[in-house]
């Protein structure tokens, strides 16, 4: 198994969350793109329960947005489209959506929803 599906989806939350503190965005930002990415609503990410899963039970109970496949770029070096792995995919898909926000882009550009 991965080492990366056994982190805790609430420490990954908080280095997420800290990331783009840093850049200037809010909380409410990245609840907007993580809802969009997994169909939790913004309630449902912020309860202790889900946050205390690790990534793979996480994604297990995930309802992926249809417009997930429109995700691609490089994340830590690894071109995202290009990953076999479902669960990795997922996992670095969700990385990419929070690396967009960190760097800039409107939700509505994340979410496709301005295109």
């Amino acid at each position: 198994m991965n080492k990366l599906f056994s982190y805790e989806f609430g420490k990954i939350y908080d280095l997420y969350l800290a990331k783009i503190t840093r850049k200037n965005r809010q909380e409410t930002e990245l609840l907007d793109v993580l809802s969009w990415l997994t169909g939790f609503t913004k309630e449902q990410l912020t309860k202790e329960e889900l946050r205390k899963q690790t990534l793979e039970e996480f994604f297990q109970k995930v309802t992926p947005n249809p417009n997930i496949a429109q995700i691609k770029g490089l994340v830590c070096g690894v071109r995202v489209e290009n990953l076999t792995d479902p669960l990795e995919k997922q996992i670095r898909q969700m990385d990419k959506v929070v690396d967009e926000l960190a760097k800039g882009k409107t939700v509505e550009k994340i979410t496709f929803q301005g295109q």
